[in-house]
């Protein structure tokens, strides 16, 4: 953290708490005792927070916090939700913990409905796997990629994000997570993303035909380009991993076209499609999976966060049946022991009943039009706000030097803070704002506020974000 950032986020008055410790002992224990390997200390000063409803948080000091992250997507469904907790405690009454190596009536409903409804999507047969967070998950997918290929080595997109766990770091395409921990010989090719306002080609989106996907074709003409022997077509890249809208690469969303053209390649040279919904699944973007926007079929799709609304957290696979069946596929392939876990499964059952009986595919998209057209009216402001876009409730703005390209860390970084710091006035009261940066310059809002949000707490947000804005503006000058 920069000295300046330092002397910018003054140190907050120490504050009272429930357990009778100062906000300034519980700081100072934390210090102490908790790991800094996590992404708490992004921030200089991290407030605690106490509590939560809908698309709000309360921090110890009941102060008002309007979450635009909502626990990195997984919360869709506003938190406290009365339906889907009421869910959860009446499985603690009945049955609250099973080794995943039995059957609970949850689990399989569960997956004949995730599998039902891949199948009607799709029109291919199915199955579904679980585990418990959505790096393992990427894990079980990386062991059916390789089981059915005999290959180790894989494709994947920069700015990609996949997890951190060995196998997943192995495919996501930011050094730093790999950087510690020795070296990776089956690391991924990276491919750049179509990122049309910061085109890794210099291309306009209007004019360039496709470019980025030409230059992936080409990797394919001759041997000599290291991936393929053209004499008998055989790739030494067994599947491309994917983000339909990437995630903490900063919400970016391709071409409409791009994705087809994509799996026309791979198709070409037989190499699997992975799909990674961990962030974008459950009607983010206003369809169940983001990769039903773009007209392919994966061969896997890896999926998790909000299947629970952030409750008793599950993850899971799903695959054609050809890579899953239990000849194939059988038991012991692999293993988690809270894989299946009966809390998990019963609160992502009634999210899966609540999704049935919504109509956020109609919702979503109409909200997320009402915020996207908030943000450009914003952007039209401010001259250090570049790029506005999205799909569905996964919105993106980027924050800039003053000529709208060059990337703005620090003014960023200083607007989320301000928005920690719970002390903002917009809409008559003390309030604080949640939100979460991403981007592969890390100066981008990634947006993914609850999808029952309203277009009063969308204006709210802007109105809060305003204000950060210009705070941070006035203090960088």
């Amino acid at each position: 953290m920069s000295q300046n950032k330092m002397e910018i986020t003054k140190r907050p008055e120490s504050k009272a708490t429930s357990s009778g410790m100062s906000w300034d002992e519980l700081l100072k224990l934390e210090e102490k005792y908790c790991s800094w390997g996590d992404t708490v200390h992004y921030v200089p000063h991290p407030n605690i927070f106490k509590s939560c409803k809908g698309s709000y948080l309360y921090d110890i000091e009941g102060v008002e916090f309007l979450d635009l992250q909502m626990l990195y997507s997984a919360v869709n469904f506003g938190y406290r939700n009365e339906r889907l907790d009421a869910a959860l405690k009446r499985q603690i009454d009945i049955l609250p913990h099973l080794a995943c190596q039995y059957l609970h009536e949850e689990k399989i409903l569960l997956a004949a409905k995730l599998a039902q409804r891949a199948q009607a999507t799709f029109e291919e047969a199915g199955r579904i796997h679980f585990n418990v967070g959505g790096a393992s998950a990427v894990e079980d997918s990386l062991k059916i990629v390789r089981n059915h290929t005999g290959k180790s080595l894989m494709f994947a997109f920069m700015g990609g994000y996949h997890g951190r766990t060995l196998g997943a770091s192995a495919i996501t395409s930011s050094y730093r997570y790999r950087e510690k921990y020795g070296h990776f010989g089956d690391r991924a090719m990276f491919i750049p993303y179509p990122y049309c306002f910061r085109c890794p080609y210099e291309k306009k989106k209007d004019s360039c035909g496709m470019f980025c996907l030409k230059q992936f074709e080409k990797l394919f003409e001759t041997e000599y380009y290291g991936v393929i022997n053209n004499k008998n077509n055989n790739c030494e890249f067994a599947a491309f991993y994917a983000e339909a809208v990437q995630g903490t690469g900063g919400y970016v969303v391709p071409p409409a076209e791009y994705f087809s053209g994509l799996k026309k390649i791979l198709d070409s040279h037989n190499i699997m499609f992975v799909d990674d919904e961990i962030q974008m699944g459950f009607f983010r973007t206003g369809k169940f999976w983001s990769i039903e926007h773009f007209g392919i079929t994966p061969d896997i799709i890896v999926f998790g966060k909000a299947m629970t609304n952030g409750l008793n957290p599950i993850s899971c696979i799903w695959a054609k049946e050809k890579l899953i069946n239990p000849k194939v596929f059988g038991p012991g392939s692999t293993h988690a022991t809270f894989s299946s876990n009966p809390q998990g499964t019963a609160a992502s059952l009634e999210v899966m009943k609540l999704i049935e009986e919504s109509d956020f595919a109609t919702s979503v998209p109409k909200k997320g039009k009402y915020f996207l057209s908030r943000l450009k009216d914003l952007r039209k402001k401010y001259k250090q706000i570049g790029d506005v876009d999205g799909l569905g409730l996964a919105l993106r703005m980027e924050m800039c030097e003053k000529d709208g390209f060059t990337p703005s860390k620090k003014l960023a970084d200083r607007i989320e803070e301000i928005g920690l710091e719970g002390k903002l006035s917009a809409g008559g009261k003390r309030r604080g704002l949640i939100l979460d940066i991403g981007g592969y310059y890390k100066n981008v809002f990634t947006l993914a506020p609850s999808l029952y949000i309203t277009e009063k707490e969308m204006d709210l947000g802007m109105d809060l974000f305003e204000e950060a804005l210009k705070r941070a503006l006035k203090e960088l000058a």
